[in-house]
């Protein structure tokens, strides 16, 4: 149970940068947002691959969901920088 958290926190921090790292133009928050939104996208990418879709371990989570959480993760950040962010802004790119 334990280890599971962990994995998901460590997870959810690389999906969260790579995520932002990937998605075009700038995003602007501090490392405990990108976190958060690494680990809502991993949770997020994990149910979208396994439950939906079939693909990947559905019973543990590990690097082997690591593309799932970064799609996952892209696809929060994009509804955060749209919805919650101010999406009406200029962006820079």
């Amino acid at each position: 149970m334990v280890g599971e958290i962990i994995a998901v926190i460590v997870i959810g921090i690389l999906a969260g940068y790579i995520g932002r790292a990937l998605l075009p133009g700038r995003q602007s928050m501090g490392f405990l947002a990108t976190i958060v939104l690494g680990i809502v996208g991993a949770i997020a990418g994990w149910l979208l691959f396994t439950a939906l879709l079939g693909i990947g371990d559905s019973d543990k989570f590990d690097l082997g969901s690591l593309p799932g959480a970064i799609i996952g993760a892209m696809i929060v950040l994009w509804i955060y920088e749209r919805f919650v962010a101010g999406g009406n802004r200029a962006r820079v790119a």
